[in-house]
């Protein structure tokens, strides 16, 4: 059920499945959008462009996750300075959905992908994985635990950059490590499409889970 996010910091949308959850709970994946869907595009319409909410993706995508993907009240590179929004929706949509707090996922798409930099790096201890999508810079500060980066087009032109800093191994037909990267080719737009269909990734995600 797609419901829009009611009584906290920021607009948005949170998903939630239709059937029970598993013992421990759902995972939750939290998306962060780009430029293009701060608000004042209708929420509905920005966060189903491009992430996880995308109608296009396969239907398992939601039914193994919760996810909730915040809005911005303006487009830029921010995601930085509403971390604590973030992380507050993060912690109430956790206890109001009976989501796993040990896989908890951070995602986002081009300027939404520097904010996973920025937030993961800020508050390791809240997520299982980061998933940068074809960010457009790179991390300003180091990230803890497993990093899955998915490059396209804008990523491309600092694609070694990324892999140095990162500490990243190519992910392979059948990812393993806690340090990978995908690039398939694909532009910019491209990139998103392709990431958020690929089973590859929800699966190695949902193998990383934050310690007791």
């Amino acid at each position: 059920m797609l419901q829009p996010l009611e009584g906290l910091a920021l607009n948005g949308l949170c998903w939630t499945p239709d059937t029970p959850a598993a013992p421990g709970g759902w995972p939750l994946l939290v998306f962060l959008h780009g430029y293009d869907e701060a608000a004042p595009l209708p929420a509905e319409r920005a966060l189903t462009r491009h992430g996880p909410l995308n109608p296009a993706n396969p239907s398992w995508v939601l039914e193994t996750f919760v996810i909730v993907a915040p809005q911005l009240p303006e487009a830029g590179d921010h995601w930085l300075y509403y971390a604590d929004d973030v992380l507050a929706i993060q912690a109430q949509v956790q206890r109001d959905h009976a989501c796993d707090a040990h896989r908890c996922y951070l995602s986002g798409f081009s300027y939404g992908g520097n904010g996973v930099f920025d937030i993961a790096a800020a508050s390791p201890e809240r997520w299982a994985a980061s998933w940068p999508v074809d960010p457009t810079r790179l991390p300003r500060d180091a990230l803890d635990g497993p990093v899955w980066l998915s490059i396209g087009q804008v990523a491309r032109r600092l694609e070694m950059r990324f892999v140095e800093t990162l500490n990243l191994a190519p992910a392979g037909p059948e990812p393993q490590g806690d340090r990978l990267y995908l690039d398939e080719g694909a532009d910019h737009v491209g990139s998103a499409r392709l990431a958020y269909r690929d089973r590859r990734i929800y699966d190695w995600l949902l193998r990383q889970r934050l310690a007791d």
